[in-house]
């Protein structure tokens, strides 16, 4: 049986990390090419201009919002008239995904500093592409390698709201139950290949990390301060859940997601907030022990990650939309036939409904306690 575990080429973390950008543009490149979130331009481009241009030119474009093949075409094109050899990418998840496949396209080094905690994108080899016009996911680019540099400055993380930081923590949640579904299975990991005893390791801390530290770690981000508890629920969030679902393989909770996200018309919640839900249904739907179902929930209430269909806008469902959520949790190449137990849309249906009945009515005894 062959393992495989993918990481990125550096991981580096910690208070005002992005003073080392300098070093890593030059190491790789000559000519940066820097594509930024908009939200960037304020603060924290100007902070790495400052810096890196003493030494290497560099060009800069602002992201356009959308991880599209017209934007990643657009932006090539810039980077290819200006024989950039380096791409630098500066914000949240799309710019990151962005930056990576024009990276790809260029076949050149990628360096990613990430602006906020709330996936596991900086550190994978793949790019999320979507539809320019509908928002909708269209196909998912998969890498040559995953990024040369991931740059972490947990100053920036903790500048951010707070919402970031927890949607990184549900998605991370599932890490591990997911992992442990593909190693009973013998399910394969996003490169086709089995995970091996360091990516299930890998997962089951990022585990353990969210439930000791996550309720600190969003304390501090509401503060806007960095503590030793908040270093390790980003580390969790971004080296931990990006290695756990690469190398480990996907099952139950992003497949339920994917269902969530075809009621989620107006995008209003994150892509973690979704999976978190979807990890609490995989609960019900692999018959986990009540012990675990109340850690599991306990931590999700704790730190503010939805435990009901209400809490996700999706009040009042009908069956009929319920189970189009578990249609499309199912559908034939979907992960959660990675779960070690025959999956149907009907024991999807009863799982969500079990689901948000326990988080509903943990809501009303906390409400009368």
């Amino acid at each position: 049986m062959i393992t495989a575990t993918l990481f990125p080429g550096k991981y580096i973390q910690g208070y005002d990390a992005i003073c080392g950008l300098k070093e890593w543009v030059c190491r790789y490149g000559k000519k940066a090419f820097i594509i930024g979130s908009p939200s960037m331009f304020d603060k924290v481009i100007p902070r790495i201009l400052s810096s890196i241009q003493e030494t290497v030119p560099v060009i800069v474009e602002k992201f356009e919002r959308e991880c599209s093949d017209e934007e990643i075409t657009r932006l090539k094109t810039m980077a290819d008239l200006e024989a950039c050899d380096v791409v630098v990418g500066v914000g949240g998840g799309k710019t990151l995904d962005t930056a990576k496949a024009v990276a790809h396209e260029m076949n050149v080094p990628v360096i990613i500093a990430p602006s906020i905690a709330s996936t596991d994108a900086p550190c994978s080899s793949l790019s999320v592409i979507y539809r320019p016009d509908t928002g909708r996911i269209k196909r998912v680019l998969m890498l040559r390698r995953n990024p040369d540099v991931v740059l972490v400055d947990t100053k920036i993380i903790a500048d951010s709201p707070e919402r970031f930081l927890v949607a990184g923590m549900g998605d991370a949640l599932a890490t591990w139950f997911e992992a442990e579904s593909c190693r009973l299975k013998h399910a394969k990991n996003m490169v086709r290949a089995h995970s091996s005893m360091t990516a299930q390791t890998l997962a089951r801390l990022c585990y353990e990390t969210l439930l000791e530290y996550g309720l600190s770690a969003k304390m501090a981000c509401k503060h806007h301060v960095v503590i030793p508890a908040l270093e390790h629920v980003v580390e969790a969030n971004t080296l931990l859940s990006g290695i756990g679902f690469e190398s480990a393989g996907l099952a139950a909770a992003h497949a339920i997601q994917d269902g969530l996200n075809a009621l989620d018309k107006d995008h209003q919640f994150y892509h973690g907030e979704k999976v978190a839900f979807g990890a609490l249904v995989s609960l019900f739907l692999t018959d986990k022990s009540s012990d675990m179902i109340d850690d599991v929930y306990s931590f999700c209430e704790s730190v503010g990650l939805p435990t009901t269909l209400a809490a996700l806008g999706l009040n009042g469902l009908s069956d009929a939309e319920i189970g189009k959520i578990a249609s499309i949790a199912c559908a034939e190449k979907e992960t959660i036939h990675n779960e070690l137990i025959p999956v149907t849309p009907e024991s999807v249906v009863a799982a969500i409904k079990v689901a948000d009945e326990e988080g509903t009515l943990r809501k009303k005894m906390q409400i009368k306690m």
